[in-house]
């Protein structure tokens, strides 16, 4: 009898093992699955806003920013001979600084100009006025080329700038950028989510 209970002793662990086993499997949560399809979904709305003229404006790569809208006759060059600055900051040249024009809120003249908070060019590595989407994606996603940027950075940086979320309240007699500030930082997460895949290159 004692060398049956040794010989049985294995086989009881075993089957007292096996619920424990099977609590742990099905404890353990299934591995999400990436839809590249929704991704792009989202980020087709992540590049209607970025190549919106009131983002790529000023994501020039020739130091000049642009005019966009219908009063315009299309875009144009910033008039004034408006520059990045030769020191890269984006804020203009001495004696031509783009607060002496813009300050912190639009203006309520007509045709006046625009204004928010530290209203500056972006840094010319993060220029993509002008280019696909696939170039815009590949590049929002490059540290080297996006201000060193993670994506929930970006994410946040849409979101919370205030000088972005002038896009979205550009005033009177002009266009504003699609949908809001907090659905773009959405779609941004979402896309992220998914994978944050790039359309083909064209």
């Amino acid at each position: 009898m004692k060398k049956l209970l040794i010989m049985l002793t294995p086989a009881a662990m075993l089957v007292l093992a096996a619920p424990f086993a099977i609590a742990q499997e099905s404890q353990t949560p299934a591995p999400a699955t990436v839809d590249a399809a929704k991704g792009l979904s989202e980020w087709d709305k992540v590049y209607a806003v970025f190549s919106h003229p009131r983002c790529a404006d000023c994501h020039v790569a020739d130091d000049r920013p642009r005019w966009s809208g219908a009063h315009y006759g299309g875009t144009r060059v910033h008039a004034f001979n408006v520059q990045r600055g030769a020191d890269g900051s984006g804020f203009g040249n001495p004696g031509l600084r783009c607060t002496a024009c813009h300050f912190s809120s639009n203006s309520k003249a007509l045709h006046g100009p625009p204004g928010a908070e530290n209203w500056h060019l972006a840094p010319a590595e993060m220029a993509w006025f002008g280019k696909s989407s696939a170039e815009i994606c590949a590049q929002i996603k490059d540290p080297l080329r996006n201000g060193n940027r993670s994506l929930k950075d970006i994410a946040l940086h849409v979101r919370d700038d205030r000088l972005v979320a002038w896009g979205w309240a550009p005033g009177p007699d002009r266009e504003p950028a699609p949908d809001s500030a907090e659905a773009t930082y959405q779609a941004i997460e979402d896309w992220a989510a998914a994978g944050a895949s790039c359309p083909p290159g064209q």
